[in-house]
């Protein structure tokens, strides 16, 4: 890797403070600032959360992401570090000990698996866009985006709806509480995570269901190296599983109605020829990826473009960033519908931690397009936007006005 500037800054680690967390954000502002660092200083710092470094630059995010043997998840998979509260696999683990979960995890995301869920995620979509559409306006992020996935993981998870929404309100006032250090409060509504995977183990255990068709039975039904998985992972994992997928979605979904908002002629486009929707999800999914928080730690220490990093210093890995960079994005900033390398991005990581459930996620993203497109003649943006907080990139509340078809 080449030095950039800033790889030989001479002040203290402690002194530096090139990227801001905190700082307060609009719907452009942070990828202004990431897109000046690429140049200025790819490998940043901030004194924020304890002292973190940060990647913008893709290479060297997929570069770290790629070398298991240097970074390792188990230390801290996030910033700011939150996991107070017990291992959760497969994230907290590598291999080969990760694999052991993750191969069961795998089986529930196959094509056959997807085909069979997605009559139900279209209808949970029509659904929950419908009552926003007839009154003509609404939040998209409110009123569907912080909804939609509840109703999906309940199906997902074979859980009650009633289940799912509890788990989606406990799931949003945990990220609140990450996002302003609260950490009493995090290890707090951890808790009430955990207790809520307890029940949904012991529902399993006290009515067992098919290992094959629900995937908290498959965990509990698991082996690694010809033992049962030690019931406080899959606890852990349970704990994670339902949390992980309630995020993403939540903060992405209103994205996509702001760009479109700000873009009527895609807009037109993607309404006059649905074929084209699930190339613009890529597209997307690289311009406003949700993850910036995401992070390893060096069993040693390290040097990337010049800059010293000391063993066990956390490095957050800025997939927002890195998505758009313009080395391996020619006009990354910019929307391009059949952009030639979008395989490339990373909006759902890479290596051996990349998401399990992109294709769920791909096949929400898609149907929330092709439903609210075909059912309005129009929409845009009337009110203020609200953005999430670090660790996430995206929407917390996009007002919309809405014209049916």
């Amino acid at each position: 890797m080449t030095d950039a500037a800033h790889g030989s800054d001479e002040r203290p680690v402690e002194d530096r403070h090139e990227i801001d967390p905190v700082a307060p954000e609009t719907f452009t502002s942070a990828h202004e600032a990431y897109q000046e660092l690429r140049g200025s200083c790819p490998v940043a710092h901030s004194q924020t959360y304890g002292g973190f470094w940060a990647l913008l630059r893709y290479d060297d995010v997929v570069g770290v992401l790629r070398d298991i043997d240097t970074y390792t998840t188990s230390v801290q998979n996030v910033v700011p570090k939150f996991a107070f509260t017990g291992r959760r696999p497969p994230l907290h683990f590598d291999p080969p000990e990760h694999g052991a979960y993750r191969r069961i995890i795998n089986r529930f995301f196959t094509a056959e698996k997807m085909a069979a869920l997605e009559p139900e995620v279209r209808r949970f979509a029509a659904d929950l866009l419908q009552p926003l559409i007839d009154r003509g306006d609404g939040d998209i992020s409110v009123e569907y985006a912080q909804k939609f996935p509840a109703h999906v993981f309940a199906r997902f998870f074979n859980l009650p709806i009633e289940l799912s929404e509890l788990i989606k309100q406990v799931s949003a006032e945990y990220v609140a509480a990450i996002q302003i250090v609260a950490d009493e409060d995090v290890k707090r509504l951890s808790r009430r995570l955990y207790d809520i995977a307890e029940e949904v183990i012991a529902q399993r255990r006290e009515n067992p269901m098919d290992a094959s068709e629900d995937l908290t039975s498959a965990l509990i039904a698991g082996e690694y190296e010809g033992e049962p998985l030690p019931a406080d992972m899959v606890l852990g994992c349970v704990r994670q599983l339902l949390v992980t997928g309630m995020v993403a979605p939540s903060v992405f979904i209103g994205n996509m109605f702001v760009h479109l908002s700000r873009d009527q002629q895609l807009q037109a486009q993607l309404r006059a020829d649905p074929s084209l929707i699930p190339a613009a999800v890529e597209e997307f999914l690289r311009l406003y990826t949700p993850y910036r928080g995401m992070a390893r730690t060096p069993r040693r220490d390290v040097t990337i473009r010049g800059q010293q990093i000391g063993k066990d210093e956390p490095i957050a890995l800025v997939y927002t960033s890195a998505n758009r960079d313009e080395a391996v994005f020619p006009d990354g900033e910019n929307f391009i519908l059949h952009r030639e390398n979008i395989s490339k991005h990373i909006a759902f990581g890479a290596g051996v931690h990349s998401c399990p459930g992109a294709p769920l996620a791909r096949m929400m993203i898609t149907h929330t397009l092709e439903e609210a497109l075909s059912r309005t003649s129009h929409f845009e943006v009337n009110g203020d936007i609200e953005m999430a907080h670090w660790a996430e990139w995206g929407t917390n509340s996009v007002p919309l006005q809405l014209a049916p078809a």
